[in-house]
C-alpha cells in the first residue's frame, strides 16, 4: 500500500525544564524528542533507560510509516529505535540518506545539491547556514523535530516507575561520622594548641632525652614526627568535613548566594595542594571570599605544618642560656696540703716500698713535667706574637699564662693587680742606684670545679650522655688561687745581709753545701735576722712579720739558687744570676683572690677553664656572692709545695753550679730597663707560668670558699655548696635560626583554625550530607535537569563565567528528591501527579530537615 505524503515537520524549540529529569536524557546537540519514562518497551535491553533519544535522518514516508506502527503500542517510541522493522521496499518513492551504523544516531548529512555535506568532512558548527537556515524546509533530509504534535502522545504514556526518594539528609550527633569527626576535632585541636604551646615554651629535656637512657635523640625524633603527622591529618579531615558542611547547608538556604563550583573546588585546595597551580581560575575566583580566606590559609598550614613541626617543635642539640645553680663540690683537705698532693700522685712505687721519698719523688716528677710543658706553651706564643710584630709593655696586652689540666682541659689564667713597673721601681731606688722592680700576680682558675661539674650529686648531663655531642658552660663564683712574684735587682753588697758565704761565720769561702741548711748555724725563729735596703719592698723584719731569705752563696752566671730556709715563712726566694753578673732576687707567694670567678667549658674532645677578673657587671665574681671574702689571704702550706717544685725544676741547682738549661734561660730574661721588656718576657712573668701547675695541684679538693672550717687538714670528702651559673647544650624545642620564628604562624593558624572548627562542629552536632563529596555530588547531578548555565562544559569542564555562577540544592517534596538547579532561573513549580505515596510529606523527616535547613539565615560563610 502507498502512504500518503506528509506535511514537513516545523522547527521546535527545547522543552521546557521539568523537575522528574529521570524522565530525560540528552545526547550532544542532537535533536530531542519526549518519551513517556514507562516500563521497558518490549525488545529494548532490560537496563536501557528511557529518554531523549537521537532519530536517524529518515525520509518522512519511512517517519510516518513506522510512527503509525510504534504509536499504536508505545507513544511515539523513539527509545525501542532497535526494534523497527525495515520499511517495505515500495515504500521508498526517494532516496534515502546514508545509514549510519547506530540506529540512535542520525547518518552525516551532505551539503551538495541539497545544501548538506557530510559532518566528517566538514563538522556543521552551530549556527552554519546548511543547519539552521540554509536548508530548505521542504528538503527530504531534515532531522525529526519534536512539536506540539507529539505532546498528546507524551501525555498518553503510562506514569514512570522510577524514582529517586531520598533515604537520609542528615547524622544524628549520636551516629559514627557526626561523632569521629566531633573526636578527630578533639585531637587536632588539643594536640595542636599543645604543640603550640611547646613551640612557644621552648622546654630543655635535659635528661629526658639522652642516648644512653630510654628515650634515645632517635626516637624522640620519630615520636615527635609521627604526632605532627596525625596531627596534620586529623586537621585536613576536620576542615574538609567543615567546608563540606557550611558549603552544603549554604546551598540549602534559600536566602543564602549558593555555592559556585570555585568554591566546590576549595576542597581540593586542602586534599591536593597542587590545584592552588593547575586551576588557578578558579582560585582567583574563591579566594577573595571570607571562606575562600579560611581554606586558602588551611591549605597553607597543612602543607607546612609537619615542616614547622620539625623546625619548633622536634627536639634539637641547642645551648640554652645561663641559668643560676647551686652546684656542690667534693672537699677533702685545705689549701695547698703537700701531704695530700703527695698522697694523691699516682705512682707504681708504693710507701711501702719507699716510705720516705715515694710520694715527693712522683709529685717532683709531675711538678717539672706540668711546669715546662705550660712553660713551652708560654714561650711558644711568645715566638708567634714576635713573628707578627707584636709588642706590649701593657701586661694586660701581653700573653696570658697557661696550663694544662688532667691532660684534656687547657687552663688559661689572668694576670691580675696590674701595676706600673716604672714607677714602681723609681719608688724603690736610691740616689746611686736604679733598681729595676717587677711585681707581676696571676691568677688561676679554681681546678676543683672540674671535679665538680662530673659529681653525680649535680645531676649535669655530660657530652657522652648525647652520643658524644653535647656541652655544658659552668660559670662558678669560687676563690681563685694567685701567685704573686717580685723581683728587684740588687747589687753585691745589698745581697751581703741575705747570703750565707758573705757572712763572717761564712769567712766568704764555703764552696761545700752539703747539708745545706741544716748542718749550718743559721739563727733560728724567732729571729729576725738581718736588715736589707728592700726590707719595706719585700715586706721583711719584724714589722711585716716576715723573715729575709738566707741564700748559700751568690751564683754564677746563668745560675739560680733557692731559698729552702722555710721555717715559718709564706713565701720562697729565688737569687739569679745573669750574664753581665746582675744579680736579681724573686719572691713567690700564693693567696686567694676575690675579684675573679672560674669558667669551666666541657665537651667530648676536652675542655677549657679559665679565670674571669676585673669585671664589675660578672654578677659570678667571688666577692660579690661571698659576704666573709677576704682578698689576698695568703696560703702559707703552699711554700712547702712550692720548694718541693723549684727543687723539681732545679731552680736551686745554682748551689753546685749545675748550669740548668732553665736556670740559663731565666737568667737571660733580666730586665736592664725600668719596665717591662716590649720583645721578651720577664722573669716574674716566666716563673709565674712555671707555678702555674701548683696552684691547680693545691685547690685540688680543695673548699670552694675560704676559710677552712675543720680542725685537721684533711678530712673525709664532704659535699660543699658554691654558686654558679649553669648552661648546657642538650635536646630542646625551639628553633635554631631566628628566621624559623616564621613557622609560630603555621602553628598559631592550625590551631586557631581547629578550635573555630570545632567550635563549629560542636554547635551543630547533626552533620547533614556532604554534598561537595565527590560521590554525593555525583548523585545529586546525575539527578538534577541540565542547565543552559553549563552550556559546553560538559567536556572541557567549568570555565570562566560558569565557575562564579550560583547554585542550590533544592528539593521536589511531593518525591522526597534532591536537585541541583542554577540561582538565576526561577524554579517552576516541582508538583506532579504521582502515585500515592505510603508516607504523608507532613511527617516525613527529610523534607522537615529541609524546611529548617532552607529557611535559615545566610550567613557570612
Amino acid at each position: 500500500m502507498s502512504i500518503p505524503p506528509r506535511k514537513p515537520i516545523s522547527t521546535p524549540t527545547l522543552r521546557q525544564q521539568t523537575s522528574n529529569l529521570s524522565d530525560f536524557t540528552v545526547n550532544s546537540t542532537s535533536t530531542f524528542v519526549d518519551t513517556p519514562a514507562t516500563a521497558p518497551i518490549p525488545g529494548s535491553p532490560v537496563h536501557h533507560r528511557p529518554g531523549y533519544q537521537r532519530l536517524g535522518s529518515l525520509n518522512e514516508q519511512d517517519i510516518a510509516y513506522h510512527g503509525r506502527q510504534i504509536s499504536q503500542e508505545h507513544g511515539l517510541g523513539i527509545a525501542n529505535l532497535n526494534s523497527l522493522p525495515s520499511s517495505p521496499p515500495q515504500a521508498r518513492s526517494t532516496p534515502s540518506a546514508p545509514a549510519s551504523a547506530n540506529p540512535l544516531l542520525s547518518p552525516p548529512l551532505l551539503k551538495s545539491q541539497t545544501g548538506y555535506k557530510r559532518l566528517d568532512d566538514d563538522p556543521i558548527q552551530e549556527g552554519d547556514e546548511g543547519w539552521e537556515q540554509g536548508a530548505s524546509q521542504n528538503e527530504p533530509f531534515q532531522p525529526f523535530r519534536a512539536d506540539s504534535e507529539t505532546e498528546s502522545l507524551r501525555k498518553q504514556a503510562p506514569a514512570p516507575t522510577f524514582s529517586c526518594r531520598t533515604k537520609k539528609l542528615q547524622d544524628g550527633k549520636g551516629t559514627w561520622p557526626a561523632a569521629s569527626v566531633l573526636i578527630l576535632s578533639v585531637y587536632s585541636t588539643v594536640l595542636s594548641g599543645i604543640w603550640l604551646g611547646v613551640a612557644i615554651a621552648k622546654p630543655r629535656f635535659g635528661h629526658g632525652i639522652t642516648s644512653t637512657g630510654r628515650f634515645p635523640p632517635e626516637t624522640a625524633s620519630l615520636v615527635t614526627a609521627g604526632i605532627a603527622k596525625s596531627i596534620e591529618l586529623s586537621f585536613v579531615t576536620v576542615f574538609v568535613a567543615f567546608l563540606g558542611q557550611v558549603l552544603s547547608r549554604r546551598a540549602f538556604v534559600k536566602r543564602s548566594r549558593g555555592i559556585t563550583i570555585s568554591e566546590m573546588s576549595m576542597r581540593q585546595w586542602i586534599l591536593q595542594p597542587g590545584t592552588l597551580i593547575t586551576h588557578w581560575e578558579a582560585v582567583r575566583y574563591a579566594a577573595l571570599t571570607f571562606l575562600g580566606m579560611i581554606s586558602l590559609l588551611a591549605a597553607l598550614t597543612a602543607m607546612f605544618y609537619t615542616t614547622a613541626s620539625d623546625a619548633l617543635v622536634a627536639p634539637k642539640l641547642k645551648t640554652g642560656h645561663f641559668e643560676p645553680r647551686q652546684l656542690y663540690g667534693r672537699v677533702a683537705t685545705t689549701f695547698a696540703n703537700s701531704d695530700y698532693i703527695k698522697k694523691g700522685c699516682q705512682t707504681p712505687i708504693s710507701e711501702q716500698t719507699d716510705p720516705h721519698y715515694s710520694g715527693s719523688t712522683c709529685i717532683s716528677i709531675e711538678h717539672s713535667g706540668q711546669a715546662y710543658h705550660n712553660y713551652m706553651q708560654y714561650l711558644s706564643d711568645w715566638t708567634t706574637i714576635i713573628a707578627k710584630g707584636g709588642k706590649s709593655a701593657d701586661l694586660a696586652q701581653r700573653p696570658l699564662p697557661v696550663a694544662m689540666l688532667y691532660d684534656n682541659t687547657t687552663v688559661q689564667g689572668s694576670w691580675i693587680d696590674i701595676r706600673n713597673m716604672t714607677t714602681l721601681s723609681k719608688d724603690f731606688s736610691t740616689a746611686d742606684y736604679d733598681r729595676v722592680v717587677i711585681n707581676v700576680s696571676m691568677a688561676m682558675p679554681h681546678s676543683g670545679v672540674f671535679s665538680a661539674a662530673r659529681d653525680p650529686i649535680n645531676k649535669i648531663m655530660q657530652p657522652q650522655d648525647l652520643n658524644g655531642l653535647g656541652e655544658y658552660d659552668i660559670l662558678a663564683s669560687v676563690a681563685s688561687p694567685t701567685t704573686n712574684v717580685l723581683c728587684a735587682s740588687m747589687r753585691e753588697d745589698e745581697l751581703t745581709p741575705l747570703v750565707y758565704s758573705q757572712w763572717p761565720m761564712g769567712n766568704g769561702t764555703a764552696t761545700n753545701f752539703k747539708g745545706w741548711p741544716n748542718s749550718f748555724d743559721i739563727p733560728k725563729w724567732p729571729s729576725w735576722l738581718n736588715q736589707t735596703p728592700v726590707d719595706d719592698l719585700f715586706g721583711f723584719g719584724e714589722k711585716y712579720g716576715r723573715r729575709p731569705p738566707v741564700f748559700p752563696k751568690l751564683p754564677k752566671p746563668y745560675n739560680t739558687v733557692l731559698n729552702d730556709t722555710g721555717w715559718y715563712t709564706d713565701s720562697i726566694y729565688i737569687l739569679a744570676t745573669s750574664e753581665q753578673g746582675n744579680h736579681t732576687m724573686c719572691s713567690m707567694r700564693v693567696s686567694l683572690t676575690t675579684q675573679c670567678s672560674t669558667e669551666y667549658h666541657a665537651s667530648l674532645s676536652g675542655g677549657s677553664m679559665k679565670t674571669r677578673c676585673g669585671d664589675a657587671k660578672d654578677e659570678m665574681l667571688y666577692e660579690k656572692t661571698t659576704r666573709d671574702a677576704i682578698d689576698g689571704l695568703i696560703l702559707k702550706d703552699w711554700a712547702a709545695v712550692g720548694t718541693d717544685w723549684a727543687k723539681a725544676l732545679s731552680l736551686g741547682g745554682g748551689l753546685v753550679d749545675s748550669d740548668s738549661s732553665n736556670a740559663r734561660l731565666l737568667t737571660q730574661l733580666t730586665s736592664t730597663q725600668q719596665a717591662l721588656n716590649l720583645s721578651l718576657p720577664s722573669i716574674p712573668e716566666a716563673l709565674a707560668v712555671l707555678s702555674g701547675c701548683t696552684l691547680l695541684l693545691s685547690m685540688t679538693d680543695a673548699p670552694f670558699y675560704h676559710p677552712w672550717n675543720y680542725s685537721t687538714p684533711a678530712i673525709t670528702p664532704q659535699p660543699q655548696r658554691f654558686s654558679a651559673s649553669l648552661r648546657t647544650r642538650d635536646y630542646q624545642s625551639g628553633g635554631t635560626q631566628k628566621w624559623q620564628g616564621i613557622f609560630y604562624i603555621i602553628l598559631l593558624l592550625t590551631f586557631a583554625t581547629n578550635f573555630f572548627c570545632f567550635f563549629y562542629l560542636l554547635r551543630r552536632r547533626a552533620l547533614i550530607t556532604d554534598y561537595i563529596e565527590p560521590q554525593n555530588m555525583f548523585a545529586l547531578s546525575l539527578n538534577s535537569p541540565p542547565s543552559r548555565a553549563l552550556d559546553g562544559a560538559c567536556g572541557g569542564g567549568p570555565e570562566g563565567e560558569q565557575l562564579i555562577m550560583n547554585w542550590y540544592i533544592k528539593m521536589d517534596c511531593d518525591r522526597e528528591h534532591f536537585y541541583l538547579e542554577h540561582g538565576n532561573v526561577s524554579p517552576r513549580p516541582m508538583r506532579r501527579k504521582t502515585r500515592t505515596l505510603d508516607i504523608e510529606m507532613d511527617t516525613s523527616p527529610v523534607v522537615k530537615a529541609y524546611t529548617k535547613l532552607s529557611s535559615r539565615q545566610s550567613s557570612m560563610l
